[in-house]
């Protein structure tokens, strides 16, 4: 089975919404007569396959992929109004969960949640995955400016290990977006650096030593984290503020996570894939961005000189034991 973690679908309720006019996401039509999702550092150009599911499924059947795990992308329904947002929320885990029972076993979801306000992202989570059978949630890497460590935020991540589902950890645009309005770097590098500061972040801030069970999916390789993580660690042992909240070195935390595979390079791959080993990796598309490529993603890890057992678990088996549902 070949399951896809990292890929986007704006619901059509959720765009209906936006086009009514009284959000902060702000839709527009381009000269090819798409939607142009418009928010702060960055926009997103609304295909086909963002919206309808008959050709998501045509792109992945091309492509061999058995399942879609899809999520809402940036800019995400905190952006809004608190009000707005948790009704935003619950329009779009509804529609997902109506897309999943519509196409039984070619979807599952991960639930948006209305992170402007923290409790009700609590009760949205345990609503989506207790009555709507999503099987996680996305998280953002920074919300409005605020970091993810934030106190306010534990009994979510406190809510997530009980549940025993992933939170899917992606970013958005990060402080300093104002140096990166040019050459779409917000996408390029920005996406990159708000992920990696989000995750270590949570780790010196002493989240995941708190919740031991609780399982991110980084998004994009994890940002620069691979690469990194050699130096956070000689950060740990020379500053002493680094080490206050943690018991272990932040490499060991990092290794707790999951990273997708948007970058499909064989070589960042296999770096990756030495650091974190193969059971901690799982496919990912970013489909159907401009910037993602399906079949790509796919080839890339097939390609891999690593034995089968090692493609197997990358290409589904990891993200069938995240998701409960059977590798068969």
């Amino acid at each position: 089975m070949i399951i896809d973690f990292h890929n986007h679908y704006y619901p059509e309720a959720y765009l209906k919404e936006l086009h009514k006019g009284d959000t902060r996401a702000r839709l527009e039509r381009d000269a090819t007569g798409h939607d142009r999702l418009q928010y702060a550092g960055d926009y997103n150009v609304v295909v086909d396959g963002h919206r309808n599911p008959e050709a998501r499924i045509e792109e992945m059947d091309r492509c061999g992929v058995d399942i879609q795990v899809f999520s809402l992308t940036t800019p995400g329904v905190h952006i809004e109004e608190s009000k707005r947002g948790i009704r935003l929320a619950q329009i779009v885990n509804e529609a997902f969960a109506e897309t999943v029972q519509q196409y039984p076993g070619r979807f599952l979801a991960l639930a948006a949640l209305p992170l402007q306000d923290p409790h009700a992202s609590v009760v949205e989570l345990e609503r989506a995955v207790t009555q709507l059978n999503h099987r996680g949630a996305l998280v953002f890497a920074n919300v409005n400016g605020q970091a993810l460590d934030a106190p306010a935020y534990w009994p979510l991540y406190e809510k997530a290990a009980d549940l025993d589902i992933p939170l899917f950890l992606h970013p958005t645009s990060p402080a300093g977006v104002e140096a990166m309005q040019d050459y779409r770097l917000t996408a390029l590098l920005g996406f990159l650096f708000d992920t990696s500061l989000a995750i270590t972040r949570l780790v010196f801030s002493g989240v995941l030593e708190r919740y031991p069970g609780l399982k991110f999916v980084l998004a994009h390789l994890g940002g620069t984290i691979p690469y990194v993580a050699e130096r956070v660690d000689r950060g740990y042992q020379a500053y002493e503020e680094c080490r206050g909240r943690i018991t272990k070195p932040p490499s060991e935390y990092f290794k707790q996570t999951f990273l997708d595979t948007v970058a499909f390079q064989p070589q960042a791959l296999q770096f990756a894939l030495n650091f974190a080993g193969p059971d901690r990796l799982v496919l990912g598309s970013d489909y159907p961005h401009q910037i993602g490529n399906t079949a790509l993603a796919v080839r890339v890890i097939q390609d891999l000189p690593i034995p089968a057992a090692e493609q197997h678990s990358i290409l589904g088996g990891n993200a069938a034991r995240l998701l409960k549902i059977s590798d068969r």
